[in-house]
């Protein structure tokens, strides 16, 4: 570690302690060359997980993104808002959770789907029926009966 006051690269480490829930590692450490004292942290490093459109483009991740289409669906619905928020947090996990850095958009409209129509099969309709582009009202009667 390149000590900030000399540039020298002979360090060493005080003291180690671990932050957070293991996320990181905060580092005392002293300067051999000229004794001054730093703080250095290590992570892991953390790749974007990025999303493959249908269209063929990519974009970076976002839970905003599924939280908003997500309290679109349900509007004026008795379910809150903590719920919705709940089922974001736990498809994120899932989907960091993966070994692959990359996850395509129809993968994320069925797991969001999935909460939904446990949480609300209105909520779920609502959905879907964008999600999945329905055209009529037979896919929506379609989709109803598969439920």
């Amino acid at each position: 570690m390149k000590c900030p006051f000399c540039g020298s690269d002979q360090d060493k480490v005080l003291e180690s302690r671990t932050l957070s829930d293991g996320d990181a590692i905060r580092r005392r450490r002293e300067c051999i060359d000229c004794s001054g004292r730093f703080t250095s942290y290590e992570r892991i490093e953390d790749k974007p997980l990025m999303i493959h459109k249908k269209t063929g483009s990519k974009e970076l991740f976002s839970k905003e993104k599924i939280l908003r289409g997500m309290l679109r669906a349900i509007e004026k619905r008795p379910v809150t808002v903590a719920q919705i928020e709940e089922s974001v947090e736990e498809i994120a996990e899932q989907l960091y959770k993966k070994p692959e850095r990359e996850v395509s958009s129809s993968e994320i409209g069925e797991l969001v789907m999935r909460k939904l129509e446990k949480i609300d099969q209105v909520a779920y309709v609502r959905f879907a029926s964008v999600y999945k582009q329905f055209k009529d009202v037979g896919e929506f009667i379609a989709e109803i009966k598969n439920m």
